[in-house]
């Protein structure tokens, strides 16, 4: 992050995915989508491919990537859709979805993920949030930064939230060993390290030309929300007040993914966190808007590195 002037762009929180790509041409360019068949992963994929990307949809559910992959090519012509098996959760997955990757790769949206679930734990008793929302995204993205840094000009997506007001990383018990869990607190810890992994990654990976910002992608009502029943949505809204976000669409919720993808606005830009389409200003913790000083800590996302890099290698 710095201390230059905010980013702002033509694009607001009305924008969609389509309209952002508009008039930019993605021929050649090969991209990845986590849980690209459902919700704003689908739009994002679709604008994606619309403007001639080859898109990978990188999903749990192979049989619904493949529908969702027929109907985007069939909504956009375009054929060169790919799906590949990827499970967040599960190392060996992560891996093989690696070891399948071959020649370079300009866009990764780390879009996939899960919130609010009730307390559940991987294997190796990570937290089920911390350990899909980053840890596999942080392993997926470092296991692919060859082919990142050899697309010349890539870029990375962390797809983060406004609820990472709601939790900095607490390092001191990341994975509820010792404090009691709490759904919200996990899922804001874990959109937290999003927002510091694009902070790191951009630090470490700029000479390579790779570019890693982070967004929230608004309230969007997606199966994200299947954890979520619909009174416990209304209070939390109510909480928030007139700071709360206005609903979007899918599309319009990947319209910031689609922008930090693409756009020849966002040239060199890295280390940033946007909302509706602009650098995001400072924000409250406990607030519904705006970044919160502790996911833009260089010093915090350097630490967080570490301990991703320490955890994975046990």
């Amino acid at each position: 992050m710095t201390d230059t002037a905010p980013i702002s762009t033509p694009f607001t929180a009305d924008s969609t995915a389509e309209e952002v790509v508009d008039g930019i041409d993605l021929t050649g360019v090969r991209a990845v989508v986590t849980g690209g068949s459902s919700g704003i992963g689908t739009e994002t994929a679709r604008a994606l491919a619309g403007a001639g990307a080859e898109v990978t949809l990188a999903v749990r559910d192979t049989a619904a990537g493949r529908r969702t992959a027929e109907d985007i090519g069939a909504g956009t012509g375009n054929t060169e859709g790919r799906v590949a098996p990827l499970d967040l959760a599960d190392r060996r997955s992560v891996a093989a979805f690696i070891a399948g990757w071959e020649g370079p790769l300009h866009i990764l949206v780390n879009n996939a993920g899960v919130m609010a679930a009730p307390e559940s734990r991987t294997p190796e008793g990570w937290e089920l949030q911390f350990a899909t929302n980053h840890l596999g995204h942080f392993a997926l993205a470092v296991g692919l930064h060859r082919a990142l840094a050899a697309a010349g000009g890539a870029r990375v997506v962390s797809v983060s939230s406004s609820a990472h007001l709601r939790s900095p990383v607490v390092f001191e018990d990341i994975h509820f060993r010792e404090r009691p869990y709490d759904p919200w607190q996990a899922y804001g810890q874990s959109k937290t390290a999003n927002v510091l992994f694009a902070v790191e990654a951009w630090r470490r990976w700029q000479s390579d030309g790779i570019a890693v910002n982070a967004l929230t992608p608004g309230a969007i009502p997606t199966r994200l929300q299947r954890h979520v029943d619909e009174e416990e949505l209304r209070r939390m809204r109510a909480e928030a007040g007139p700071d709360a976000p206005a609903w979007k669409t899918p599309g319009q919720g990947a319209a910031a993914s689609v922008l930090l993808a693409t756009s020849p606005l966002l040239e060199g830009v890295g280390g940033r966190y946007f909302e509706d389409c602009d650098e995001a200003p400072r924000g409250e913790p406990g607030g519904g808007r705006g970044v919160a000083p502790y996911a833009l800590d260089p010093a915090a996302a350097e630490r967080l590195w570490e301990v991703s890099v320490e955890t994975l290698s046990v």
